[in-house]
């Protein structure tokens, strides 16, 4: 059966994720001095940032998973607020900018090879386009830039069929994530089996989603048939 409504998962499926700038201290340094001044000199490494931020992590997990909450999702921005207090110098606009450039400096994103392409086709015969991504604010932006000097828009998803684990306080592969979206579109009249997954993990993105009902494609290596690449799946869906 073809589907009806194509969701997509991210990072390594929308997104190629690659490695972190060799001189990423470097650029620390000097993010640090353009926001905080006080030379070139951080009062964090990236490193001890790494590890703060990693505690203050597993201590909000540990209280979310407290009252019920399997597979838990922090506020990144709270996270890094918490490590950071220098924050409270910086405006809104200041704070947002800053989570986006460190990101940059622990992986490097781009468009994944061949999505636009079928992005374009899919929107092209009027498939219902949504997300499910375990994410932070600063993935919006780099999926933006991402799009940057393309035609593609982030306005082709259905916000209400997008699922952003940081608004949400929860993420994949909670199988609420693929509850909430799986009524939301019966609402649109699209049923379970006509919803397509597509995403490069089998246990945050196949296995959940399969269990709702879903048809699936693993993003990678695969045999065409139920996985493997942007072009294969153009093919598995009859797309030109």
């Amino acid at each position: 059966m073809k589907p009806k409504a194509v969701i997509l998962d991210i990072y390594r499926t929308v997104l190629d994720v690659g490695l972190a700038p060799e001189d990423a201290e470097r650029q620390w340094s000097v993010l640090w001095g353009e926001r905080f001044g006080g030379g070139a000199v951080p009062r964090l490494s990236l490193a001890e940032f790494r590890m703060a931020a990693e505690s203050v992590v597993a201590s909000e997990h540990a209280v979310a998973r407290a009252v019920g909450i399997t597979y838990p999702e922090v506020v990144w921005m709270e996270v890094m607020r918490t490590v950071l207090p220098e924050m409270a110098r910086l405006d809104a606009a200041g704070q947002a900018d800053l989570a986006f450039r460190h990101a940059g400096l622990g992986h490097s994103v781009r468009l994944m090879p061949g999505s636009a392409t079928v992005l374009r086709s899919l929107r092209h015969h009027n498939l219902q386009l949504g997300i499910a991504s375990n994410a932070q604010p600063y993935t919006l932006r780099e999926l933006d830039e991402a799009f940057a000097g393309t035609d593609l828009e982030r306005a082709w998803f259905d916000p209400a069929l997008c699922f952003w684990s940081f608004e949400h306080g929860f993420s994949k592969p909670d199988p609420h994530v693929f509850r909430l979206l799986t009524a939301r579109l019966r609402g649109r009249g699209v049923a379970p089996d006509e919803t397509l997954m597509v995403g490069d993990r089998a246990d945050n993105d196949i296995e959940p989603a399969r269990a709702q009902g879903w048809q699936t494609w693993r993003m990678g290596d695969g045999d065409g048939r139920s996985g493997g690449g942007w072009g294969q799946l153009a093919s598995f869906l009859g797309l030109p």
